[in-house]
């Protein structure tokens, strides 16, 4: 049936020559290069993800792979499972995303052999980066030599063609010109002039890519990120954006990795609103096993500025994955700023606005994109999560509170949680990246010192080491219920506009868990049938602090900012 499936899929990107031709060659690719996992592939209620990149922790005189597998090792293999290095490949710019090998190790990060050891405690996540190359990678400079092989690797856009309905992630010229022996030719460039963009409509290519994410997987992926896949397909006239050739090319992946390596899992890379994020789950058994939860940061960034969860309720009661084999990845913050577009249609412009407002006020910055008007808008805002949570509270233990708030919403939600180096370890906004690197992103992106980052952790007093144990603790309450399973139910429920109030069960609806939070700094009082919801009207076990509350009567406090996951147990 997978067989098939891939015939089809083959013939109806490229039709019924090239498409069969494509699918012989396929065919034997994945013959020659399955993979065996070396993981158990199930995900449960323990796992959890590190979001960093290959030199984020520096040591001198040691490769950085090495001193991030040794930290890892010390300070998260109790409460992590799983870590996404960030694009560790040969790159000219983007901290990564400008791939110039997609099959080396960057030697100012390591070896594959750094890898494999840091793969023997975590299972590992590897971005695909699909979209483009690296103006300097092979591929584009046999193109500028006009080398034939390469001439249709890449968008060539002749004449003047309108363009106005392409949809834009950036405030940069969509075609940049390169010399050529033939001539000056106007290249598709998405992203940026160094960041070229591939041709799909090219069979070659999509069979290149496919040997890229099998050599991952036999390298170690347990996961593969499909980077910034909604734009990989163009088609002057549309939108070259969630094209359904788009969407075939995901399916094809998807299909290739069932057949080749079926421990290994696909997630979607789309910061676009909601409906179209979710897209890219296909039927939940054909495209994307995971899909960033992209409306996520900004809505809870929203909840605790206004102290009003309603909108943050109301959207978590829609989330539903189509199949028992699809979840979502939860996260808040990442090496990139928190998206303004996914909470459009969720978040009204009024509210989005005063996002925006405030981040400004606060020493942030905003990223704009261009319309198809040709003006500019928001389109993601540039500051630390710990920052932006920071707005208005009164002095830093109420920052960390909401910050720690924050956190646990996103752990008690379905799905797998997700959580940035930067906000397991308190770190506040790199304002002189900013300054030193010229892009407003560099903000989130700063690199540490082993030395200084370990002598704040083992200081019991700094945020750093508040942060860390205050999120430890979550991670680690997290994993020992069963209802917290990725996979699981979860149903948001009617309290009070200061209260994120969400009732969590295991896939087979057992083992319940109700999750209150305040999201304001004053006491809230919670009134729910305790007994229907959790089985009793008396003493239930908080897992967070292992204590016994007693919900007897029709009302239970929560403190400001304060948690409870209670369990009937």
């Amino acid at each position: 049936m997978l067989w098939d499936r891939l015939r089809a899929q083959c013939h109806d990107l490229y039709g019924e020559g090239a498409g069969a031709a494509l699918f012989e060659r396929l065919r034997a690719l994945i013959a020659e290069r399955a993979v065996a996992p070396s993981h158990n592939a199930a995900l449960t209620h323990r796992d959890a993800l590190l979001i960093t990149y290959a030199d984020q922790v520096r040591a001198p005189e040691a490769a950085p792979l090495a001193t991030l597998a040794a930290f890892c090792n010390r300070y998260c293999a109790s409460i992590i499972t799983a870590i996404h290095v960030l694009p560790f490949y040969p790159f000219t710019s983007d901290d990564g995303f400008a791939v110039s090998d997609y099959t080396a190790v960057n030697p100012a990060f390591g070896t594959w052999d750094d890898l494999a050891q840091l793969h023997q405690r975590f299972r590992l996540m590897y971005d695909l980066v699909l979209n483009h190359v690296s103006s300097a990678h092979p591929w584009f400079q046999a193109f500028l030599r006009d080398d034939p092989r390469y001439r249709d690797y890449f968008i060539v856009v002749e004449g003047d063609p309108d363009l106005s309905a392409v949809v834009r992630p950036r405030a940069l010229p969509l075609l940049t010109p390169f010399e050529t022996p033939s001539g000056v030719k106007r290249v598709w460039t998405t992203f940026s002039a160094d960041q070229v963009d591939l041709n799909y409509a090219n069979p070659e290519v999509l069979f290149e890519i496919v040997k890229v994410m099998l050599f991952y997987a036999a390298r170690g992926a347990d996961f593969l990120r499909l980077d910034a896949v909604a734009y990989v397909w163009k088609q002057i006239g549309t939108t070259c954006i969630h094209l359904p050739q788009t969407h075939r090319v995901v399916q094809l992946l998807r299909t290739v990795i069932d057949l080749a390596a079926p421990h290994v899992r696909l997630i979607t890379e789309t910061n676009v609103p909601h409906a179209e994020n979710i897209a890219y789950f296909g039927n939940g058994t054909n495209e994307a096993h995971l899909v960033y939860n992209f409306a996520l940061p900004p809505l809870v960034l929203h909840t605790l500025h206004t102290g009003d969860a309603r909108a943050l309720t109301q959207w978590a009661n829609t989330l539903r994955a189509p199949s028992p084999q699809a979840t979502f990845l939860n996260f808040l913050a990442s090496h990139d700023g928190i998206g303004l577009n996914p909470a459009r249609g969720i978040l009204s412009q009024a509210d989005l606005e005063t996002l925006v407002r405030r981040v400004l006020a606060a020493g942030g910055y905003v990223s704009e994109k261009s319309n198809p008007d040709g003006t500019r808008s928001p389109y993601e805002l540039n500051i630390n999560y710990f920052d932006a949570l920071s707005i208005g509270a009164k002095d830093e233990d109420e920052a960390i509170a909401r910050f720690i708030t924050a956190h646990a919403i996103m752990l008690a939600l379905v799905g797998l949680p997700a959580i940035y180096f930067h906000s397991l370890f308190g770190s506040r906004g790199w304002q002189e990246g900013v300054r030193q690197l010229g892009y407003y992103r560099a903000i989130n992106r700063e690199k540490l010192s082993h030395t200084v980052l370990e002598a704040e952790l083992n200081d019991p007093r700094s945020r750093r080491a508040r942060v860390y144990a205050a999120l430890a603790q979550l991670l680690r309450a997290r994993a020992k219920a069963p209802a917290f399973d990725p996979f699981g139910v979860q149903r948001t429920l009617s309290s009070n506009a200061g209260v994120f109030a969400l009732l969590r069960e295991a896939p087979d609806a057992s083992e319940p868990v109700l999750c209150l939070t305040n999201v304001t700094a004053q006491t809230q009082l919670v009134s729910l049938p305790w007994r229907a919801l959790l089985g009793t009207n008396n003493a239930v076990r908080d897992l967070i602090t292992g204590t016994r509350r007693s919900v007897h009567g029709p009302s239970l406090a929560l403190q400001p900012y304060q948690t409870l996951w209670l369990s009937p147990r």
